[in-house]
């Protein structure tokens, strides 16, 4: 979850939303890490679990990624839990839920009964430390 920090840091630096996430297979080596690129790509669709979801896809050579951990700062939003449930990472661990659009806590993918893979959820990871980069941020804007 540092490394995670880490990637929101520079997320915030380069004025994105500060949300970082790395993921890393079953014998704990990183394959991916990412953090939230919408404003310099133009995308609304690169979050950064979506970016490191392309990145360990690749470093795998699979787009399943059973037995994988993805750490992110944030709890993903719903479309990041979809993608996150279709490739069956096997774990997802976030540091601050989203009251607004959680993908877990809100929307219930994770658990919804029509999706064919549910992952382990673990939220509240360095809480503290993930909703102080994203509060910093945001009072900085204000």
């Amino acid at each position: 979850m540092r490394l995670a920090l880490t990637q929101a840091q520079m997320a915030s630096e380069s004025g994105e939303v500060p949300t970082g996430c790395v993921i890393v297979d079953a014998e704990g080596n990183i394959v991916a890490k990412a953090h939230n690129q919408t404003e310099v790509l133009h995308d609304a669709t690169a979050h950064a679990e979506m970016i490191a979801l392309s990145q360990a896809f690749a470093a795998i050579g699979n787009e399943r990624l059973i037995g994988t951990t993805l750490y992110v700062t944030k709890e993903p939003c719903p479309m990041c839990a979809g993608a996150i449930a279709l490739a069956r990472v096997s774990r997802v661990v976030w540091g601050v839920s989203d009251p607004k659009r959680g993908g877990a806590s809100v929307f219930d993918i994770f658990a919804h009964p029509g999706m064919n893979h549910h992952p382990e959820t673990v939220a509240g990871l360095m809480e503290k430390e993930s909703l102080d980069v994203l509060q910093a941020f945001f009072r900085a804007r204000r």
